[in-house]
């Protein structure tokens, strides 16, 4: 058989990485047997822009407590940024930014970006490639999952894609992802629900019908055919091309900024009229074991470069979106698989660590700084890392219910179990309340006597509704859950016996509804 035969009578063009004029657009859908479309997705013109952070991001250093500036020093005098240069935020004494963040600093201020403090989850994996895949697939970290978070979204609003796909409902990519290879996220039950576009440059040769040379050979010829075959199978690259094409003017975007240039495609396609939900970039080198900033100057260095070029990004594509009338229309998030330590070691750097804050963007966003800075103890051992004060997968279960108008039943779908839903979001937006929390500034929850040796008295205030309360090790792992039920509205007392754990320490977690905090407790000989 000759090799062009084989090729056509044995390889379904589905399994082949599909080229569009040259350049790699892998269609991430097998096709699978399943039955025509019966469900119709729920209407929204909204679009989520995913910023991933690859390599564990340094929080403390990016967004920093201003107002417990000393223990934060001394905990980490080598990459410590100056007190004086600081960035403040307005409206918020307590907190500020990384020096170098000036375009999400006016963002902040301009009531378009938000804070979400010591995001994590219980019991973090600091393996990058499990706690990547923890974020990426919403699972708990002792649970494996083989579906991400936006593909079982996408699957159940679109529950038989790609069969009946393209069609009027949906003529266009469900998810893209630009710069890397895709990901977890967007793997859904029996298939990928994306197109990953490995990096801007291909884009732009897709836009520009460029198409590199096939090499004269007899593999160059079968390398021009896989592409011929493959590109009948690419259902997605006309209306990708088309979308591109009906952008004719954008705002600039800084140079030499791989982030930016991949948020300058997402605006283009989102103003060209594509109907894709969701969109993830991503780009890496937040692992900064050593070297993280200049010996000399600490606001300079690897960190402050990766910050700024973040900062420059989405401050270009925050202004792209309004100059192109499309702002309302799109929220972006950060994450990184993880924080770093609290204390600093000796190469300066900081080692892998547990809750970090997210940052999210956008005109319909609530703005201000969610949560409280972490608290740094005066002195801090090398091992001390940052509880969590939010799940991970509330900041996801928000903006499913809040921004993609997604109804109770999709929540458990996507996420599983029941998440808090956070004010993350303005009102109005879809149905759900962002109202604050009205009992800011009042102590939740705290305990008696404090410093305690065996048992201490747990006080704690619920609005009512569901009530979690959560015993947490200087490591981050939840190592006790006293209450995780309905309950009324009440202020209660229970008794932490902490017979078995170690001096040191712990943190004590409420959750009552979209309500939340940490406070320390410290166990002594």
């Amino acid at each position: 058989m000759k090799r062009r035969d084989f090729l056509r009578n044995t390889i379904p063009a589905a399994i082949l990485p599909s080229f569009v004029n040259g350049h790699t657009v892998t269609a991430l859908a097998p096709s699978p047997f399943l039955s025509t479309v019966t469900n119709f997705a729920t209407e929204t013109d909204h679009v989520l822009v995913i910023i991933q952070m690859n390599g564990g991001n340094d929080g403390l250093n990016m967004i920093i407590p201003r107002d417990n500036y000393s223990a934060y020093f001394n905990a980490r005098n080598n990459i410590a940024i100056p007190e004086s240069k600081i960035l403040a935020l307005q409206g918020n004494d307590k907190t500020g930014l990384h020096p170098a963040m000036t375009g999400i600093q006016q963002l902040f201020n301009n009531g378009k970006a938000a804070v979400i403090q010591s995001v994590g989850y219980p019991e973090p994996n600091l393996s990058h490639f499990r706690s990547t895949d923890i974020w990426m697939s919403a699972a708990d970290s002792d649970h494996i999952l083989d579906t991400g978070w936006v593909g079982r979204y996408l699957n159940y609003e679109f529950p038989n894609f790609p069969v009946g796909y393209p069609n009027a409902t949906m003529p266009d990519p469900l998810a893209i992802q630009i710069g890397a290879i895709s990901s977890l996220t967007f793997h859904g039950p029996s298939m990928g629900m994306a197109m990953s576009i490995t990096n801007p440059t291909s884009f732009y040769k897709i836009v520009d019908d460029i198409q590199d040379p096939a090499p004269a050979t007899r593999a160059g010829k079968e390398l021009t055919y896989i592409r011929e075959i493959a590109r009948q199978t690419e259902i997605f690259a006309d209306s990708i091309k088309k979308a591109a094409t009906n952008t004719t003017q954008q705002l600039p975007y800084p140079d030499n900024n791989e982030l930016g240039d991949q948020l300058k495609i997402v605006a283009r396609l989102i103003k060209g009229g594509l109907k894709t939900r969701v969109y993830m970039v991503s780009y890496s080198g937040f692992d900064t074991h050593s070297m993280q900033t200049d010996t000399v100057d600490p606001t300079i260095g690897k960190h402050a470069e990766l910050l700024k070029e973040l900062s420059d990004a989405v401050k270009a594509f925050q202004d792209d979106l309004a100059f192109l009338g499309i702002e309302d229309r799109v929220l972006s998030f950060t994450f990184s698989e993880f924080g770093r330590r609290i204390k600093s070691n000796f190469s300066v750097g900081t080692d892998h660590g547990a809750a970090a804050p997210m940052l999210v963007f956008g005109s319909k966003v609530q703005s201000g700084v969610l949560g409280e800075n972490p608290h740094i103890p005066l002195s801090v051992s090398s091992n001390i890392n940052i509880p969590h004060q939010y799940d991970y997968r509330s900041v996801y279960a928000s903006v499913l219910e809040k921004w993609f108008c997604a109804d109770n039943t999709a929540l458990q779908t996507v996420l599983l179990k029941n998440f808090q839903s956070l004010p993350i979001i303005q009102d109005g937006t879809c149905n759900g309340n962002n109202n604050e929390n009205k009992n800011a500034g009042i102590n939740l929850i705290s305990n008696y006597p404090n410093p305690f040796t065996t048992s201490t008295k747990i006080k704690y205030i619920t609005q009512g509704g569901h009530t979690l309360v959560q015993v947490i090790d200087c490591m981050g792992r939840v190592v006790k859950r006293l209450v995780d039920k309905e309950q009324d509205g009440n202020t209660y007392v229970i008794t932490f016996d902490s017979t078995g754990l170690a001096p040191g320490i712990y943190y004590l977690r409420l959750q009552n509804g979209p309500l939340q905090q940490v406070r320390p407790a410290l166990k002594i000989k």
